[in-house]
């Protein structure tokens, strides 16, 4: 029994891998692909050259493909996503922006974030009002991840920073080469005291 397991070792691996790929192809992202590249790659060459490969030698075939795939997989990224940004964890979400694709109430709404991860569409609500679909908004709280708190971009007003740096720009360069944005601030501030 053992020698015929041996004598079609390579069939087996190329089996093996063969089933691999094809559960990868119905769960992208498992991560199946290498480990079959691996085993079809030693089974092909134990097809291709029967008899002169021991078990061994197919094993170390096995992992230096595993390797070559591993490297391959990772340097050219297949599935997309190399150098965005993922989100971590719900608190990431703080601050990201994205436009309603479902009207947004109190009680219901979808969002879709610019930079939402593999789904990045979320279940949304606002504080209060109703935000349109299409219009673009920003987390407020991301709520654990499941509902996000969001508002519209067009509703969150100007603070005194803007209105001092649109005073600023307004004004032009003043006669000492230009004045910073803290002077302006401070300026800001003292007017409305």
């Amino acid at each position: 029994m053992l020698e015929v397991l041996l004598e079609n070792m390579p069939v087996a691996l190329l089996s093996a891998g063969l089933i691999l790929m094809a559960l990868e192809a119905l769960s992208p992202g498992a991560h199946l692909i290498v480990v079959g590249v691996a085993l079809v790659g030693a089974g092909l060459v134990g097809v291709l050259f029967p008899g002169s490969l021991s078990p061994f030698i197919l094993a170390g075939l096995t992992l230096l493909i595993g390797l070559v795939a591993t490297y391959i997989y990772r340097e050219f990224d297949f599935y997309g996503g190399k150098g965005t940004p993922q989100t971590k964890d719900s608190g990431s979400l703080a601050g990201a922006t994205g436009y309603v694709t479902e009207t947004i109430t109190t009680r219901d709404g979808e969002v879709k974030l610019d930079d939402g991860g593999f789904a990045p569409y979320y279940s949304a609500r606002t504080t209060s009002g109703t935000i349109e679909e299409g219009e673009e908004i920003i987390v407020l709280d991301p709520g654990g991840g499941n509902v996000l708190t969001v508002e519209s971009l067009n509703a969150i007003g100007e603070d005194e920073i803007d209105r001092a740096l649109a005073e600023d720009a307004a004004s032009g360069p003043s006669s000492d080469g230009g004045g910073s944005t803290e002077e302006a601030a401070e300026r800001e501030t003292e007017k409305t005291s």
